[in-house]
């Protein structure tokens, strides 16, 4: 066992053992503790919380791969997710708290009607599978290069231990420790961060030094067959009209994915869902700020390390990498001329995104104890998306499908529904390790494929819910299955999915910016629909124009 194996296993042992600790002595018996953590969650340890959840392994693993060889085009995940999140604080987050109920479907049942809750309650579990495919893959990828076990055996020890403490604390258990796992994964991705920014530049602020390498990464970025990192609108072949539907789609996204959304309901008031934005986004922007230099120095090293080397004299991080399948030298090569992370170009050296933060400690030279901390980051943001989004998976199947529409009549125990939401759990583990074994992109990429799908179903209901009284029930119904539909099937159409091969992307735009298309889809067919059909009842309007006022008269009245 080398020593990277074995400080590996020293840091993922004892950080999986804080989870699991955890996750036991908060195990959870009532609906209220499973899925609201029984809303007594502090603001700052909900936004804790929501960072962990919220930085999955598409921003811990993905996104700075994505910057390295997008360019300044990889900013559109910057501000697309930390956007949305704005988004959220303004529009959404403080009105669904003081609704207050357990998922979002929940709300759109309410809101609109029951046939709505199902289409809800099938979308979100649509669209929370299409996410923890990327957490799955993530997770894998960790264990396999790490751990040395294939990638199928990576996924599969991946998805039993985030099962595990899911089903042991449901959303009391979820979150602290994904205040556990955000301290782990947040120490792991800056120690790297800022020892390559000292080692590379001399300056230990990596947000800041990186500039000074630019214009030498530009240059050699050209000689290995490459886009120059600081140019714009050149990473995307859709150029600008991609980039901004990308952003926009990242942005509604955000703002309308349940797992997000259901974590401002464990908070103790209306206030609390606010200030729990706040805390989130400082502890975002601590990882959102690092990655482009994080990108840009791995990338500068990646290029060093290669220039001028033969096929022999190769470093050695390319043959451990290489055993995983995600570096690829190809055959015949004496020297490497170009480098690339798309296996279709035929470049001399293929790197995967996904490994280049990962890879990051290794490419650039830095000790054993420091590469085992990144591979146990890694699975902190990998498992910690994962639990929150198998719960909303749980949710949706347990409260808002058998609960409320399959025993509406007769009634369900707590005990029932909890056992319904943890074989909706497993249910979810098995085929989301088939899906992680062979994702239809990169991590972050499939990543965005999921926020597209709530860009276009739940975040023009929601909207439209809270602030336009004469939305009703067909129109909502209408709108979330066109959106649906649209998105979904373009999305089909342009990647290999289902054997049914890739196509051109129509007018440039790419399947991750498809979704604020649908999105503006969804709300033209719910508004023609709901103003062609009865409006809602007056009870509806009424509780529509209650939910308006963020704060309860009460919570005014005490300054609460």
């Amino acid at each position: 066992m080398s020593e990277i194996q074995i400080w590996t296993f020293v840091f993922v042992i004892l950080t999986f053992g804080i989870y699991i600790t955890i996750a036991w002595r908060s195990r959870v018996k009532e609906t209220k503790d499973f899925y609201v953590a029984s809303r007594d969650v502090p603001a700052f340890a909900n936004g804790a919380a929501v960072a962990a959840d919220w930085m999955s392994a598409a921003s811990f693993i993905g996104m700075a791969g994505l910057i390295a060889f997008l360019g300044s085009d990889g900013s559109v995940y910057l501000m697309g997710w930390t956007g949305g999140f704005v988004l959220l604080a303004l529009l959404l987050a403080p009105y669904l708290r003081k609704w207050g109920k357990y998922t979002v479907p929940e709300f759109v049942g309410d809101r609109y009607s029951e046939g709505v809750r199902v289409v809800a309650a099938i979308t979100a579990i649509l669209v929370s599978f299409t996410y923890v495919v990327g957490q799955m893959n993530g997770g894998g990828i960790v264990f396999s290069r790490f751990l040395n076990l294939n990638l199928t055996w990576g996924v599969i020890v991946a998805a039993a231990i985030i099962f595990t403490y899911t089903v042991l604390g449901g959303m009391k258990g979820i979150t602290y420790t994904q205040v556990a796992q955000y301290t782990v994964l947040i120490i792991a991705y800056l120690i790297p961060a800022v020892a390559v920014a000292q080692q590379t530049t001399g300056l230990p602020i990596p947000q800041i030094s990186y500039g000074q390498i630019l214009a030498e990464l530009d240059a050699l970025g050209r000689e290995f067959g490459l886009h120059a990192f600081s140019e714009a609108f050149v990473g995307r072949d859709g150029g600008q009209l991609d980039v901004f539907l990308v952003t926009a789609s990242l942005m509604l996204g955000t703002a309308g994915l349940p797992h997000v959304i259901i974590r401002f309901y464990t908070t103790k008031t209306v206030r609390g869902a606010r200030y729990s934005v706040f805390w989130a986004l400082f502890f975002i922007s601590l990882l959102y700020l690092t990655a482009p230099a994080v990108g840009a120095f791995t990338k500068l090293n990646l290029l060093q390390g290669v220039q001028g080397a033969s096929a022999d004299e190769l470093p050695n991080w390319i043959d451990t990498w290489g055993q995983t399948g995600l570096v690829q030298v190809a055959d015949g090569v004496d020297t490497i001329e170009t480098v690339s992370n798309n296996a279709a170009s035929g470049a001399d050296l293929i790197v995967n995104n996904d490994i280049l933060v990962l890879a990051s400690p290794e490419i650039g030279g830095l000790p054993a104890p420091v590469i085992g901390l990144m591979a146990a980051g890694g699975m902190a943001a990998a498992m910690s998306t994962a639990a929150g989004l198998l719960l909303v998976i749980s949710s949706a199947a347990s409260h808002d499908l058998f609960f409320r529409v399959f025993r509406r009549n007769s009634g369900a125990s707590d005990k029932e529904q909890m056992l319904v939401g943890r074989i909706a759990m497993a249910a979810a583990i098995i085929v989301a390790i088939i899906a992680g074994v062979n994702p239809p992109a990169f991590v972050a990429q499939v990543v965005a494929f999921a926020f597209g799908l709530a860009a276009a179903t739940f975040f023009p209901a929601i909207i439209l819910g809270i602030f336009w009284k004469r939305a009703n029930g067909p129109g909502a119904t209408a709108g979330m299955l066109a959106g649906l539909l649209f998105t979904g099937g373009y999305m089909i159409y342009t990647l290999e999915i289902f054997g049914t091969g890739a196509n051109d992307h129509i007018f440039g735009i790419s399947p991750e910016g498809i979704g604020a298309v649908g999105a503006v889809v969804n709300a033209a067919v719910t508004i023609v629909i709901s103003n062609l059909t009865t409006p809602p009842s007056r009870h509806v309007q009424e509780m529509v124009e209650e939910i308006r006022y963020p704060q309860s008269r009460q919570e005014v009245g005490t300054g609460s």
